[in-house]
């Protein structure tokens, strides 16, 4: 019990090298929070009649910003200043963004059902990002 303490601790402490363990738990969390900010933007933006692929950019946006803060002032140890990190990320945004909308597109061809097709779509996208963070954004 001491050491699911510890870890526990560990995730919710801001910024500090604990591991990638920690720090893929602490992604996962703000990843959660930056869901929240892509996919109500999204929702919200289907209701204005916007097609899913262009709503689902459109939240991307918002759920970027939200983890980018998280990221950088949270969960990794940055070696470069906000202004180098930006243009990396932005890039690795651009990638996500476009990897987002294709695969949300490809699983659309095979389903109807918009929200089951973007979960997959997020989940498949969890691990590829914390790694470009990890090793390239922030380093």
């Amino acid at each position: 019990m001491k050491g699911l303490a510890t870890f526990v601790r560990q995730v919710v402490t801001p910024r500090g090298d604990h591991g990638w363990k920690v720090q893929f738990v602490q992604h996962l969390v703000t990843g959660a929070i930056a869901t929240a900010a892509h996919y109500g933007v999204m929702w919200a933006a289907m209701e204005l009649a916007l097609i899913p692929v262009l709503a689902t950019t459109v939240g991307f946006i918002a759920g970027a910003t939200t983890r980018f803060l998280f990221s950088y002032f949270h969960i990794f140890e940055p070696e470069r200043d906000v202004v180098t990190a930006v243009p990396h990320f932005l890039l690795a945004l651009g990638l996500q963004m476009a990897l987002n909308a294709a695969l949300l597109t490809l699983l659309l061809q095979m389903t109807s059902l918009v929200w089951p097709a973007q979960v997959v779509t997020t989940a498949l996208l969890t691990t590829f990002n914390f790694l470009m963070y990890k090793f390239w954004v922030f380093k």
